[in-house]
C-alpha cells in the first residue's frame, strides 16, 4: 500500500493543522469565549480532520485508509458549516469567512484527490468517491 512515512509529511495534514490554529484563534476572542457549544463543535470538527488523516495513514488496507480520509473530508465540510454560524454571529468578518471557507475547500479537494489516487491502486475500488446514488434507490 502506498504510504507516507509519517502523517506529518502529508501536505493535507499540514493544511489541516493550520486550519485548527486559525479556528482556535477565533475561539479565544472575547466575543466567542462564552459560546461553549460553538467552540466545542467547531474545534472538534477541525481537529477531526487532522486526526482522521493521521489514523488513516496508519491503516492496514487501502479501503480503510480511504474511509478515514472520507471522514476527514466530511469534517472539513462540517467546519465550513460552522463558519456560517461564526459569520452570522459576527464572530468573524466576511473576509475571514471567505479565507477559512476556501481553506476548508482546499483541504477537501486535496483529500478527494488522495482518495481518487488510492482508489486507482486497487481495481476493486473503481467507483469514485464523488459518485453518489439517489436516496430513493
Amino acid at each position: 500500500m502506498a504510504q507516507f512515512r509519517s502523517f506529518e509529511e502529508m501536505e493535507v495534514w499540514q493544511e489541516g493543522r493550520m486550519l485548527v490554529r486559525s479556528i482556535r484563534g477565533i475561539c479565544k476572542r472575547v466575543s466567542v469565549r462564552r459560546d461553549f457549544p460553538f467552540i466545542d463543535q467547531v474545534t472538534r470538527s477541525a481537529r477531526s480532520i487532522c486526526a482522521n488523516i493521521a489514523e488513516g495513514n496508519d491503516a492496514m488496507t487501502i479501503p480503510e485508509f480511504i474511509s478515514f480520509l472520507a471522514n476527514a473530508k466530511r469534517s472539513a465540510a462540517e467546519v465550513r458549516s460552522h463558519l456560517y454560524d461564526a459569520v452570522d454571529e459576527e464572530y468573524i468578518t466576511t473576509e475571514e469567512f471567505k479565507k477559512l471557507s476556501d481553506q476548508c475547500k482546499k483541504i477537501a479537494s486535496m483529500l478527494a484527490k488522495l482518495i481518487h489516487h488510492l482508489q486507482s491502486l486497487d481495481p476493486k475500488l473503481k467507483r469514485t468517491y464523488t459518485e453518489r446514488k439517489p436516496i430513493n434507490e
